[in-house]
């Protein structure tokens, strides 16, 4: 007698990104990960570690804890201009979570979830993990959401995922094109959840947060990738307090509140000293233009990505098995869903020094 498990979960394939990084020699250069290489600025440890002299080592209130929350409403006003009430807030492990307790909160069975293609491989997961339907938005040849098509879609659909500046693509979306795609989804009773994870890294363009547009929104954001603090596990949602009412019953059962440390090392990252932040930003522009400019010397031309810290390249299969070959590890654009097969995502969260390196084997793999 076979194990029976879940069909939601038994269709899920484990992301196409960690097979590679398995596979990959031990000499290889990882422009793989999606991942500041920075280490977290030293006032947010140091938060970390007198929380836990204190021993604030206990559970918080499920939402996170008020100063936290305050500081986030806070920051929502001054960054983005938007108000939330810190009880609009819950504070979550991660953005992962943060998705997975919407998509659980918002979804009946076979409801359409309408993400980017090529798009951030956990959305369509996590949509059919809550028993919905992910359907492929397609993107323009510049790799920015295809309005008009995406309206085609909106119709009888329960969400619509947005991602700016988006991962794998890079791509900043304009002013004109989330206020439409908000405006758009508002009429047709469609939930923006607009992930912003990427807002700080952006290089000659403005991020606009899609709350600004509409009510029918959910702002995912977290202190991941702005701080370098993925292994926090720091993340948050904002949304309508119907909404926030609901998920936070999922968050309750599965997590019961975010870890305390964390929580206290987020209130001095979000009110401490920001010019870390800038410092990181520069750096990622120096690094994407380095590796823009060494693609596009070997024949590899691409547009500039707009934002976050990945080159989403135009290649065949052939080369990039190649280039993983000869040890740069790098991330075809099947990982990213059906819509761009001929694209690899090169991260450039890396040393200067790691890029040029990686450069040159790409160079000899061709």
């Amino acid at each position: 007698m076979g194990m029976k498990f879940s069909e939601r979960v038994a269709g899920i394939e484990i992301s196409g990104i960690r097979k590679i990084f398995e596979a990959a020699g031990p000499d290889s250069i990882n422009l793989g990960l999606g991942q500041p290489d920075f280490d977290t600025p030293q006032h947010i440890k140091d938060a970390a570690i007198q929380a836990i002299r204190e021993g604030k080592t206990g559970y918080t209130t499920n939402n996170g804890i008020p100063e936290l929350r305050a500081a986030i409403s806070k920051k929502f006003k001054n960054e983005n201009g938007i108000k939330y009430h810190p009880d609009q807030l819950i504070v979550t492990a991660g953005a992962s979570e943060a998705l997975h307790i919407v998509m659980q909160a918002l979804l009946n069975k076979g409801d359409r979830v309408l993400c980017p293609d090529p798009g951030f491989v956990s959305y369509a997961s996590l949509a059919i993990l809550a028993g919905g339907t992910p359907v492929s938005v397609p993107l323009t040849t510049t790799l920015h959401v295809d309005v008009e098509k995406a309206k085609k879609l909106m119709d009888g659909a329960k969400i619509f995922v947005l991602n700016s500046p988006g991962n794998p693509t890079g791509a900043v979306e304009s002013q004109e094109s989330i206020r439409a795609i908000v405006e758009y989804a508002a009429d047709k009773g469609v939930t923006v959840v607009s992930d912003e994870v990427y807002e700080h890294f952006i290089y000659g363009k403005k991020h606009y947060s899609a709350a600004q547009f509409g009510d029918n929104v959910i702002t995912i954001n977290a202190t991941s990738k702005t701080y370098a603090m993925t292994g926090w596990r720091l993340g948050y949602l904002a949304a309508s307090p119907e909404i926030v009412g609901q998920c936070l019953k999922v968050h309750q059962y599965c997590q019961a509140c975010a870890t305390s440390i964390s929580q206290y090392a987020a209130v001095a990252a979000y009110e401490g000293d920001q010019s870390a932040v800038k410092i990181m930003r520069d750096e990622y522009e120096a690094r994407r233009d380095l590796i823009w400019k060494g693609l596009n010397d070997m024949g590899l031309p691409f547009l500039k990505p707009e934002g976050a810290f990945y080159v989403f390249v135009p290649m065949k299969p052939a080369l990039t098995e190649k280039i993983i070959a000869k040890g740069v590890i790098a991330v075809p654009g099947t990982a990213f869903g059906a819509n761009a097969p001929e694209y690899t995502r090169f991260s450039y969260a890396t040393s200067r020094q790691n890029i040029m390196r990686a450069l040159e084997r790409i160079k000899a793999s061709m």
